[in-house]
């Protein structure tokens, strides 16, 4: 069983304990929006370690795309927002667990993720990079068999280096891992291409990319749990809204310099 599947079957099992311990209320309160629309609150997850789509300011304040554009979601449907922050390789966990409504943490869709929730977008598309110093003297893909990759524990990235056979090592977030590949402690770093771009150049980072890795494009959704057809529908519309009348593209301008759809 790889990383990605024991993630998978950790969140099903808390989610199969929080009905256990909910009961019969649990099951009747299966559609969620009357609820959260009755509290006035949605409450999103995210890790706050993903600059620029989600981080922590000197303020303490979540910031970023992801916060931006989950609150603006709750405001086009009439709520407040509270923005919960959590390890990403608990996550989808602690959504099955109720600690929070939805997930608004640029969560790649994959087939394996929406057999356990459901998701509302893609709110964005990216794809996978690898990259490493310019001195390193790793130029191609056909290296990394030989060098220590820095991935963030939980995400798609570690999965997929380990089916590859790479030597991984595994980080909080994005933060930790480009300052692990700048003090030399890793080799190479996985991650998403544009938020691993827009890190580096707001850090001062001179990292560059291998330009062989053969990868698809892939979106990020919003997660929020299974059974809740109404929930999905009323922020599918919000999230549709706010792309057609141009805020959406306001939002990406701010944090992440442009269209990213």
């Amino acid at each position: 069983m790889n990383t990605r599947r024991k993630i998978l079957t950790t969140a099903v099992m808390a989610g199969v304990a929080a009905m256990t311990t909910f009961g019969a209320a649990g099951i009747a309160a299966a559609e969620e929006l009357d609820t959260i629309k009755e509290k006035g609150v949605i409450r999103i997850a995210m890790s706050g370690a993903y600059p620029p789509f989600n981080f922590v300011n000197e303020s303490n304040e979540v910031v970023g795309f992801d916060p931006a554009i989950g609150t603006e979601i709750a405001k086009r449907m009439g709520l407040e927002t509270e923005i919960v922050t959590t390890a990403w390789d608990g996550i989808i966990g602690g959504l099955l667990a109720n600690k929070y409504d939805a997930i608004v943490g640029s969560m790649t869709i994959t087939a394996e993720r929406d057999e356990v929730v459901d998701f509302v977008g893609p709110y964005y598309t990216t794809k996978r990079a690898i990259f490493t110093k310019p001195d390193s003297g790793i130029t191609s893909v056909s290296q990394l068999g030989d060098v220590k990759m820095g991935v963030t524990l939980g995400e798609t990235h570690e999965a997929w280096a380990r089916e590859q056979g790479y030597n991984v090592r595994t980080y909080k977030g994005l933060p930790e891992l480009l300052l692990e590949l700048q003090n030399g402690r890793v080799d190479v770093i996985a991650n998403d291409s544009i938020a691993a771009i827009l890190a580096m150049k707001e850090n001062g980072y001179d990292f560059v990319m291998l330009p062989d890795l053969e990868t698809e494009s892939f979106g990020a959704g919003i997660a929020i749990r299974e059974g809740n057809p109404e929930l999905k529908a009323a922020m599918q519309a919000a999230l549709d809204s706010m792309m057609e009348d141009g805020t959406y593209v306001e939002i990406a301008e701010k944090w992440v310099g442009g269209d990213i759809r």
